[in-house]
């Protein structure tokens, strides 16, 4: 069995909604990029708003760089049915700054427990498979200015450190802003601390 090494977390980019019907219940899953709990809180109710004439506006959300803040609610469907699928099924992808809202509209045909955890956790699983997800990543910018003799060996390091070059500036020296994992930051910076003691570049922490 291959671990799981994957340490990042994910999310979307704005909003994005699916509907399917599962033996004649409609369900609308919304889902949203939020960052804070008062941002959640405030999509949740601007959706059930918008569908007070549903039977049931299900959600959960996760906040946090590592999706340590989270919270679901039932809303009315049988206890464990259906906000709590849902939040599993946000863990399963592990996705963070993300509120999710699943709206039912009963088609006069019960699902059962077992229908129900099942409705609730594919309407948040195709609506997150809409489009791929974004990978979140904590980085830092900085900007680097060096002669063009020491130019091929600033761009090996970068790309040592994993480091992009967001933007270049040709003139009588080249200057580069370079955005780089934060996780890989520390060691640029010595890198670059180096050289610009010895005055072979200079840089700024933008």
């Amino acid at each position: 069995m291959t671990k799981n090494t994957d340490k990042y977390f994910y999310s979307i980019k704005g909003t994005r909604k699916f509907e399917t019907k599962i033996k004649r219940s409609r369900f609308i899953c919304s889902l949203k990029f939020v960052e804070t709990i008062n941002q959640a809180k405030e999509f949740i109710s601007a959706i059930s708003n918008d569908n007070k004439n549903a039977t049931h506006n299900c959600w959960a959300y996760i906040l946090g760089e590592n999706g340590d803040t989270n919270h679901c609610s039932d809303a009315g469907e049988p206890s464990g049915t259906a906000g709590k699928p849902m939040l599993n099924t946000l863990k399963k992808h592990k996705t963070t700054k993300i509120a999710a809202v699943v709206t039912r509209h009963f088609g006069g045909v019960k699902l059962g427990i077992k229908g129900l955890i099942n409705a609730y956790s594919e309407s948040v699983q195709k609506t997150l498979q809409l489009e791929k997800l974004v990978k979140l990543i904590e980085t830092e910018t900085f900007s680097i200015t060096t002669d063009y003799s020491f130019n091929d060996k600033l761009t090996y390091a970068l790309d040592k450190y994993s480091g992009t070059i967001l933007n270049t500036d040709y003139s009588q020296s080249v200057r580069y802003s370079v955005e780089v994992e934060k996780k890989n930051s520390g060691k640029l910076e010595q890198y670059l601390i180096g050289l610009q003691n010895s005055g072979i570049l200079h840089y700024l922490k933008v």
